[in-house]
């Protein structure tokens, strides 16, 4: 097998491994496309009405800053204890 051969057959494998590659990269954004469509058509995409509940409740804020508060005594009162020991 000449060189010129051994080229010719490296340039027909690496156009063929780019196809391969483009080819599952059009189809892959194919199946993304219909998987978008169908979770719009079922109606799955209802994420949105959780936040908006959750957000409109004033006492979260006010219970998560009251456990920060606990979580850093504690961890303060583990790092004076671990120091002193």
């Amino acid at each position: 097998m000449t060189i010129a051969q051994m080229l010719e057959q490296s340039g027909i494998l690496t156009l063929l491994g780019m196809c391969v590659v483009f080819g599952f990269l059009i189809i892959m954004i194919g199946a993304m496309t219909l998987l978008h469509a169908f979770i719009k058509a079922c109606h799955l995409d209802k994420v949105s009405d959780k936040k908006d509940t959750s957000s409109s409740s004033g006492t979260a804020p006010v219970a998560s800053a009251q456990d920060n508060g606990a979580v850093i005594a504690a961890i303060a009162a583990a790092v004076h204890e671990k120091e002193s020991v």
